[in-house]
């Protein structure tokens, strides 16, 4: 028998780590931090009016939240902050027994045997709420320096 949770297709995207490391020079990062497990994700993102035109993630996490990078990683770009915040209302919803996101994000239907581990939700979660977190502080107003 095989688990629901940590099927083969989950443990493949974790592997291919798609957007895995840092970027030089990000327009700005976010960080996400799930204290229940230690789980840490940082996000660096290049904007260009709004969107993301690229991304890397550090991820310090457990299997879920690499594979939840990794689908970020391969396919957040062009996103701008409104498809983000559907994202994380959609994958929540999913986790909750709903349907998985649309394209270009369905991969995250590989997370429908964490529904049932309430615990878990926040594992997937977490990468997105590091590109909010990033969202967020992009649209705060620069310091002064001078």
């Amino acid at each position: 028998m095989s688990d629901p949770l940590y099927r083969i297709d989950l443990l493949r995207l974790a592997a291919d780590a798609h957007g895995a490391g840092r970027l030089v020079t990000p327009d700005v990062s976010g960080f996400a931090y799930n204290p229940a497990c230690g789980d840490k994700v940082v996000i660096d993102l290049r904007l260009s009016e709004g969107r993301v035109t690229e991304l890397a993630h550090e991820t310090k996490a457990c299997v879920l939240a690499q594979a939840s990078a990794s689908i970020l990683g391969a396919n957040l770009k062009g996103a701008d902050l409104a498809t983000v915040e559907a994202l994380h209302a959609g994958v929540a919803d999913m986790l909750g027994a709903g349907p998985a996101p649309e394209e270009p994000f369905n991969a995250f239907a590989v997370f429908a045997g964490a529904t049932e581990y309430r615990s878990r939700h926040r594992c997937v979660l977490l990468p997105i709420e590091a590109v909010l977190d990033a969202f967020q502080k992009s649209q705060r107003p620069a310091k002064n320096t001078e």
